[in-house]
């Protein structure tokens, strides 16, 4: 079963004022390594987004590869076709992909420099940074182009330690965890985030990936491409300043990874870091092992909970499911005894009307939505 793009969440074509873009994702859209694309073609503030590159759905549109629902953002086979479909050539090329390499193939590395020889842009969220790569920076810089590497850190003298202030926050804070990598955090909280603003209730997405900063994430950082002495620091900063600045009612703060997950420490530091008054958590129940790791089970919402509110002074509000795989009857089926085993609120963001996520904050912060103007939602 795809997934069903909500009413309340805004697609990549919406905002006009913004730099045009071309995603390459070859071979992996509507994938799991495909997750920086399928964010950008749901939600984009930074780029208007044009089309994707992907030649196994060449021809087909986006959105309903992806959710089922057109959005007339279409898939070429290559980028000299989706450069051909334009009028003039697009701003920018970004890697849509997070491959577990975080490294371009040669046939990737191919695709980058034809587009930084047809003037564009090039923004990547690898672990490998393109603007230190000699072949690709040369060529950037004959052709005046910009190389944007979202995971490369300020210089650690620039850092920020770690000093408790996020205590003092007045704003609601929530972080959207997860049971597993690429299960569909982000997304949840986008769409949580666009709901409780059109309520009237003001509300601040802190990014801690590659994908949300591309998407146009005000604040935030790409949590894995900072030193571990500075993880904390550096999210509660992001926090502050989005508290100082934005004044909202409520700051909800991307996940990364699971805190039960041995190769991955970003969960922990977001607890640490955030302070969150409450998590939602993202589980996909047909997974049968974690992401990249097949030899390594998925672990139940029930266990990952249970260590949350082991490791955190924080309570879990709800869970949300990634209904990867699943027919229409099971998401109502698993949402009932998920909730039943559980006793909490359980709810599909894309799959269910968005009140139902809204639901799960308003029973635990019934205070929070009373007398909230209502929005169309």
């Amino acid at each position: 079963m795809k997934q069903i793009k909500p009413a309340g969440m805004t697609s990549g074509r919406q905002i006009t004022s913004s730099p045009t873009a071309v995603v390459y994702c070859e071979g992996n859209f509507a994938q799991i390594d495909g997750k920086t694309a399928n964010g950008l073609v749901r939600h984009s503030q930074a780029y208007r987004i044009l089309s994707v590159i992907d030649s196994t759905h060449g021809g087909q549109d986006s959105g309903s590869v992806l959710d089922d629902t057109m959005n007339q953002i279409p898939i070429f086979g290559d980028l000299d076709a989706a450069v051909a479909h334009q009028a003039v050539i697009p701003n920018t090329l970004i890697y849509g992909m997070a491959p577990s390499t975080g490294r371009l193939s040669p046939a990737d590395r191919g695709v980058v420099l034809k587009a930084i020889q047809l003037g564009m842009n090039i923004v990547s969220g690898l672990h490998e940074y393109l603007s230190d790569d000699h072949e690709i920076a040369t060529a950037a810089s004959e052709r005046n182009i910009t190389i944007r590497d979202i995971r490369k850190p300020k210089p650690s003298k620039d850092m920020r330690l770690f000093d408790d202030s996020v205590a003092s926050i007045k704003a609601l804070r929530i972080a959207v965890l997860g049971t597993d990598c690429a299960i569909g955090k982000r997304t949840t909280a986008t769409v949580l985030a666009q709901a409780l603003n059109a309520r009237g209730i003001k509300t601040v997405l802190v990014g801690t990936g590659q994908t949300g900063l591309m998407q146009g994430a005000k604040y935030g950082i790409a949590m894995d491409a900072v030193p571990p002495q500075f993880c904390c620091g550096e999210l509660e900063g992001a926090i502050v300043a989005a508290s100082e600045a934005e004044q909202p009612d409520v700051i909800l703060i991307e996940g990364q990874g699971a805190l039960s997950h041995p190769a991955f420490c970003t969960s922990a530091f977001i607890l640490r870091g955030s302070q969150p008054d409450a998590v939602i958590l993202q589980h996909a129940p047909k997974r049968a092992h974690r992401c990249d790791f097949p030899n390594m089970p998925m672990p139940s919402p029930a266990s990952e909970i249970a260590l949350i509110e082991a490791f955190a002074d924080t309570k879990v509000i709800g869970v949300t499911l990634n209904h990867e795989g699943m027919a229409e009857a099971e998401i109502t089926e698993t949402i009932a005894a998920q909730s039943h085993e559980l006793g909490l609120p359980v709810t599909d963001a894309l799959a269910r009307p968005v009140a139902h996520l809204l639901a799960i904050v308003a029973a635990a912060y019934p205070g929070l939505t009373q007398g909230a103007p209502v929005a169309a939602i």
